[in-house]
């Protein structure tokens, strides 16, 4: 994709208790099926999934500085960083 090719990864820091979360949300083992679910029920697995996203990320080739965890995420984690912070 043409955009793809345009956007670089940007650095990013990310306070303490976000990037321990989201490194957990990564460690977590779902056990069983999805059953039906609503709107808000998928909004809220689909949002837990971009905070997973980043805790591989961090896992990967974050490091820690002080309180603080520097990493580089593509523009789309960048954005579910940002919700996640909210």
């Amino acid at each position: 994709m043409c955009v793809d090719a345009q956007v670089a990864p940007i650095t990013v820091r990310l306070p303490k208790a976000l990037a321990e979360a989201a490194v957990a949300a990564w460690d977590r083992e779902e056990l069983g099926g999805l059953g039906e679910e609503t709107h808000e029920q998928y909004a809220l697995r689909d949002r837990a999934a971009e905070l997973a996203f980043i805790g591989l990320a961090i896992s990967r080739h974050g490091r820690w500085e002080g309180d603080e965890v520097v990493v580089e995420l593509d523009v789309a984690s960048v954005g579910a960083a940002v919700r996640a912070s909210q």
